[in-house]
Parts: structure tokens; C-alpha cells; sequence
């Protein structure tokens, strides 16, 4: 247990004390939720389970709930949780019930969406890739066998939190829960089986009987009861409002940062820029309920990420993929939520008023039966702080800033002023595997056409004949040729391809994650008479969003040959394919490492788990592309070769789970497509820097006090 489950732990006693033993009953108007009779100001937190591991999940929601959130806020996985139909895996990182119930066990509410499309860069939007054969299919609309099966989990998972006592009725920690997601993106694709099916889920869900609210976010037009909810970065500004006076303003996704895909820099955010919009959120729409996506990220392990994004998620989210605080934005935050509290009863049950204090300055003034008052004071310029006139008194507001009074008279915050210090990531070094001796090697055999068994006169379609149980896809064709070196063309729906003629590697290329289409020319060397050309195809993660997923093609599209004879299309020819490998094979035949690396090759090595409990990681700059296995759990996609703009790798540090390491013996074993060198492979202790001290704890002024009436921000 880290020192913030110790701090929490004796705050948690009567907070537990007082919600053991008797449910809650959950309803809203049109302020807020309102628990046991009570209105809240909510902030939550995006914690994915499966994007972390159960010994993390303590620490993490320990240190949300340090930073002042009230809920934490998960999808539901229906791929990982339904891997067949009617197959249901709810162990290990899947183990839903042991986070919620961690949840409640330091005293949080949950938000659970169950989509069960999630989209969330998670690989075919969290729908379980069986569903793409199910005859006569239309995903996400009105459409009966997509109903039938998105009812069947949708029950099934709500029937499990009711047989756990999850719901806040029951005792539990559940106090929200969505339904669909975002589904407003596409609904005018579906013509007229959209509305039909919106209205279908959302009385689907309400006849569930949970005995809490549903949501449904970017969906302006949820049906009653459904409370429609923002997603976004300006909710604050964007947010049409609810659909009905009686629903309030939820924000159910407030990012953070973004997620990243290969090829591009990490996406920043700064605190300033997310405090002032929340702030924003609750003066200008009447908010209630913001959720931080993400609160803590994770890591995509194995081949959940979606199309092109990164094994790290949301690594600039207030807690980093490791766990650790990310300053100054969970310091910043923190404040942030202390000086909202500090005033959210008056802010829920106070008369609001607005006054202008200048050109692009405002003031939302809450004052309550009792005589309390508080505001908050805008300056939406961007350019210049200003001085303000509020209540006989001057108030310096610096630019794009909201100050905080929770008396109308002293500042408790300013969302631009930061006080919380930044930290810095380290990366100690702790193991090499420099020596060859260390290696042992398996190179893959490149597949002949006279070598597969399944076989088609035209270029199948990628998805469909994987079925995802791999990324890779061998296409291979016979070519008799009388020329030596033409030119090999191949378009590629996406998103990589490695060409081999006679087996020798003979040209890659890949798309983007803006443009997985692209083609690969190369002048190849062929015999006279009989040649084997090999196409490798690989996705690195399925697409997850957009309209009729379902028919979305990825793979070959057409492949030629031009010589001086003209040009031959050989997509219709008779090809041969063989899916590719999902695993180090039981029956690889390991041999010394060699003097130089090539494509296709799996390496492994053995080791002993560093001394200590700090996260770990693996450096795997010196490779390629590939995925990474650690005692037979993936730890995810590596593309290190993929640089952005300025010629650096998206990603090239790896996260390795304490848990998924043994004392002695580990096995690391990676599969290489191109030609990194596993020499220079290294593994790392993750530490913060040491953290400056915050002053949060003593910055907010008590407002009942008559002394140190400060004025000014």
C-alpha cells in the first residue's frame, strides 16, 4: 500500500460507515444528480481496468480520489468480455466487479458506460469481431440482429452488477451508466434506421431497471428519461445544453490531452486550459458533473489499440501510464476541485445571477436563502489580464481565467495562476541485454503459393479472413516471367506490407492513421520461369468508429506487374493465403543469435526481475516494428520506425506491469518485422522527480474568516 492509500484510509472510515448498509437513492432535476436527497457537484475520472492491472487499481483510484474526484468512470469492454458468443472471460484485468468494488471500498461513486460501442481508440470500437459474420448484420442501428446481441450483453452486464449489489439502490457505488456513445456522429448515415434505433436503446436500457440514470453523450436528442451529455474540450462552449429543463449539464468526456497515433507528437493540454474550462462548464451551462478523460490512461496491451494508435494512452492525463502524479496538472486540478467545494452547495441551490464587469468579462453570482453568496469572475480575453469591479472591490483577472470566490469577497483560485510545481519522469537504467550470447532467435519461413491451402481467384478482404485472430495476412502468387525486373505495383487498403520475392525481402510501405491507403512500387528481381511472390499485410488495430463498421475493407486492392510487355493485373489470379502467426509458436525451433538481424525474426531472452517495486520499462528504440511479450502476456504494439515530423519515434518506452514479472527466470520475447537490433534492447525503473511541495492544502482561504481578506488573484 503507497503513502496515498495510507493517507486515505482513515478519511475513507466514516465515509464507508455512512454508506454501508442502506442504498441511496439516485434521481435529478434540472441542476444536478441528486444521491439520498442530495444535489452534488461531481468531478470523475476516466480509469480503464483492462488499460492497467488489479495490483494498480487501489493506487490509482487512492490517488483520484486525493485529487479531489468523486466518481470514477469506466467503459465496458463487450470484445474482451465476450471473446465468443456466449463466452463470457470476467478474470485478471477483466475483473470488473474487484474494481468496482474497489471503487466503493475508498468511499467513490462509479459511472459505468456500457456502451457497448465505445469507440475510446479501442480496436473495432470494443465490438467482439464475431458480430461482422452474423447474417443479415447493420451495427448500430435499427437493425435486429445487432439488437438482439447488443441487448443480450447489455443485460448481461447489468445483471451482473444487480447479483454483485452494485447499483447505488442496492448499496453499491453505481450512480450513472450510458448507454451508445456518441452515436450522433453517424445517426444521419443510418437515413431513417437511425432515430428508430436511438429511441430503441434508450428505452432498452430504462427498461433494464437499474434504479439509476442513463446517459447518452453527443446526443442531443436522447429520449426522456436519457440525460444527453458533452464530450469535448469546450463543453463549456459548445454544450447545446440538456434536452429538457428537468435534466441537468453532465460533461461526460473533458480531455486531457488526446490520444496519439503513430507518426505524430504527443498531444498536450495544459491545466490552465482545463480548469478554466471546467470552471467555465459549471458558470456558463449550469454543470454538475465533469468527467477527465483521461484521469489515468494505461497502456494498450496486446492488440486492443485501434487503428495506428500507440501502446501508451493518454500518457499526459493527471495520472501518467505508470501511476505517478503528472505536475502540474493533478496539483492544478486538485485546487481547482477544493475551491468548487468549498462553495458547490451554495453554486446547486443559490439563486444565479450574470454581470457584465466589462467588454469580455462576466460575473455568475450565486447567493442563497441563508445569506450565502459565491462567484465566479470570467475574463474570456485571450490577449490581457484586466482589472474587474465586483462588490465595491478590484479584482485582477489574468487572460482566458475565471477566479473562484466562494464568499464573494476572497479569491480561493484562479485557473490560470498554477501553484502546484512540475515534476519530470526518470528512467533509471537496471538491465541490458548487449551480449548475443543472452539471444536466442526463430526466423519465420516466408510462404510459397504451393505452401497455403486456403486459395481465391481474386484479393480477399484482410479482416474477413483473419477474423482479428492476427494482425498478418499472407498473400502469395505463382508469376511465370521471361523479364528480370519489373516493377511490382500493390495498393493497400492499410495499413502495412512487406513484399518477398522468392523469399527476399523486396520493399515495404504503410499509410497513415489520416490515410491507411497507399501503394508500393519497387523494381523487383525475378528468375526466368516459375517466381513466388509473397505479400505480407498488416493491421496494426482494427478502425473504431464511424458508420457501418461493418463494411469497412481493409488488405489488398490490386496488384500488378509492368515490364516491356505492358502491364499484367495479377488480382485476379489464382492466389494462395495463409493467416499469420499469433503467438511465439510452441514448436519454433531457437537457435543462437546471428550476426546481423533480418525481418520476420522472433528473439528471445531470459531475466531476473530488478530489486524494488517501481514500475518498469522496456526500451525498444533500437527496434522496428512489432509486439513484445513478457512471460507470454503482450505488453503491446511497437512501431518504433515510424517517426514524426521532426524524425523521433512516437513511442519507444514500453510499459512492463510489476505483476506480470516472476522473482527469477522472465521471459522477454519479441516478434520483429523489419530488422531491429535487440542488442541495445534495456529495461528501466520509472520514477517521478522529487515532487515540489503543494500548497493547495493552504492557498484556499477559510471564508468564514474575518481575516486576510485578499482581494486580488
Amino acid at each position: 500500500m503507497d503513502a496515498f492509500c495510507r493517507l486515505s484510509c482513515f478519511c475513507l472510515v466514516v465515509i464507508l460507515v455512512a454508506r454501508a448498509g442502506h442504498g441511496a437513492e439516485v434521481t435529478y432535476d434540472g441542476r444536478s444528480l441528486i444521491i439520498d436527497g442530495q444535489r452534488k457537484l461531481l468531478f470523475s475520472g476516466s480509469i480503464h481496468y483492462p488499460r492497467s492491472t488489479p495490483d494498480m487499481w487501489p493506487s490509482l483510484i487512492s490517488k483520484a480520489k486525493f485529487g479531489g474526484l468523486d466518481v470514477i468512470e469506466s467503459y465496458v469492454f463487450w470484445n474482451l468480455h465476450e471473446p465468443q458468443p456466449g463466452q463470457y472471460d470476467f478474470s485478471g484485468r477483466l475483473d470488473i466487479v474487484r474494481f468496482i468494488k474497489e471503487i466503493q471500498a475508498q468511499g467513490l461513486y462509479a459511472c459505468i458506460r456500457i456502451g457497448p460501442f465505445i469507440e475510446s481508440e479501442w480496436t473495432y470500437g470494443g465490438l467482439p469481431f464475431w458480430l461482422h459474420d452474423v447474417p443479415g448484420i447493420v451495427f448500430r442501428s435499427d437493425n435486429e440482429p445487432f439488437k438482439f446481441y447488443m441487448q443480450n450483453f447489455t443485460t448481461k452486464i447489468v445483471s451482473l452488477f444487480k447479483s454483485e449489489g452494485l447499483y447505488a439502490p442496492q448499496g453499491g457505488p453505481i450512480i450513472l451508466q450510458q448507454i451508445e456513445n456518441e452515436y450522433q456522429n453517424v445517426e444521419k448515415s443510418f437515413g431513417d434506421k437511425g432515430p428508430p434505433y436511438v429511441r430503441w436503446a434508450a428505452a432498452m436500457a430504462v427498461g433494464l431497471q437499474t434504479g439509476v440514470p442513463w446517459v447518452m453523450c453527443k446526443q442531443d436528442d436522447a429520449p426522456d428519461p436519457v440525460i444527453n451529455a458533452c464530450n469535448g474540450r469546450t463543453c463549456g462552449v459548445t454544450f447545446v445544453g440538456p434536452n429538457s429543463p428537468n435534466k441537468p449539464a453532465l460533461w461526460t468526456e473533458n480531455w486531457t490531452s488526446f490520444y496519439q497515433v503513430y507518426g505524430d507528437k504527443t498531444p498536450l493540454r495544459s491545466a490552465e486550459d482545463i480548469a478554466f474550462n471546467v470552471a467555465l462548464f459549471i458558470a456558463r451551462k449550469n454543470g454538475s458533473f465533469i468527467n477527465y478523460y483521461m484521469y489515468h490512461g494505461g497502456t494498450n496491451f496486446g492488440r486492443t489499440a485501434s487503428s495506428y494508435i500507440i501502446t501508451s494512452y493518454y500518457d499526459q492525463a493527471p495520472l501518467d501510464e505508470y501511476g505517478f502524479l503528472s505536475q502540474p496538472k493533478w496539483g492544478h486540478l486538485k485546487d481547482l476541485h477544493a475551491a468548487i467545494k468549498l462553495c458547490s452547495h451554495t453554486i446547486l441551490s443559490g439563486v444565479a445571477t450574470i454581470a457584465a464587469l466589462g467588454q469580455q468579462q462576466e460575473a455568475y453570482i450565486y447567493n442563497g436563502e441563508s445569506g450565502e453568496c459565491a462567484a465566479l469572475l470570467v475574463n474570456n480575453d485571450n490577449a490581457k489580464t484586466v482589472v474587474v469591479q465586483f462588490q465595491n472591490s478590484s479584482y485582477e483577472l489574468p487572460s482566458t481565467s475565471i477566479s473562484i470566490l466562494p464568499d464573494c469577497k476572497n479569491v480561493a483560485f484562479n485557473t490560470a495562476k498554477v501553484t502546484a510545481q512540475c515534476n519530470e519522469r526518470l528512467i533509471l537504467p537496471k538491465l541490458k541485454f548487449d551480449s548475443a550470447d543472452q539471444w536466442s532467435e526463430f526466423k519465420e519461413v516466408v510462404p510459397t503459393f504451393e505452401e497455403t491451402t486456403l486459395r481465391s481467384n481474386s484479393l480477399l478482404e484482410h479482416m474477413n479472413t483473419t477474423k482479428d485472430r492476427s494482425d498478418y495476412l499472407w498473400y502469395t502468387v505463382s508469376v511465370d516471367s521471361s523479364e528480370t525486373q519489373p516493377v511490382l505495383s500493390v495498393d493497400s487498403l492499410g495499413h502495412v506490407l512487406h513484399a518477398f520475392v522468392n523469399g527476399a525481402p523486396a520493399g515495404s510501405a504503410h499509410g497513415t492513421h489520416n490515410n491507411p491507403s497507399f501503394t508500393l512500387e519497387r523494381t523487383i528481381n525475378l528468375s526466368q520461369g516459375l517466381n513466388n511472390i509473397s505479400l505480407l499485410s498488416a493491421t496494426v488495430g482494427l478502425p473504431d468508429s464511424g458508420a457501418y463498421l461493418e463494411r469497412r475493407a481493409l488488405g489488398l486492392q490490386r496488384v500488378t506487374i509492368e515490364d516491356k510487355q505492358g502491364t499484367k493485373d495479377l488480382s485476379n489470379s489464382s492466389w494462395g493465403y495463409q493467416v499469420g502467426w499469433l503467438e511465439e509458436s510452441s514448436a519454433a525451433q531457437w537457435s543462437k543469435f546471428g550476426a546481423s538481424p533480418q525481418p520476420l525474426t522472433w528473439y528471445k531472452v531470459l531475466f531476473d526481475a530488478p530489486e524494488g517495486d517501481d514500475p518498469l520499462s522496456l526500451n525498444l528504440g533500437s527496434m522496428g516494428k512489432g509486439e513484445a511479450w513478457i512471460n507470454g502476456q503482450s505488453i503491446g504494439r511497437y512501431w518504433v520506425s515510424f517517426l514524426t515530423a521532426d524524425g523521433s519515434p512516437s513511442q519507444t518506452w514500453y510499459h512492463i506491469p510489476r505483476s506480470f514479472l516472476q522473482p527469477k527466470g522472465n521471459q522477454l520475447v519479441l516478434f520483429e518485422e523489419e530488422s531491429g537490433n535487440p542488442l541495445q534492447i534495456t529495461i528501466g525503473s520509472v520514477a517521478r522527480n522529487k515532487e515540489c511541495a503543494l500548497v493547495s492544502n493552504s492557498n484556499l482561504l477559510h471564508v468564514n474568516s474575518s481575516k486576510n481578506h485578499k482581494r486580488n488573484s
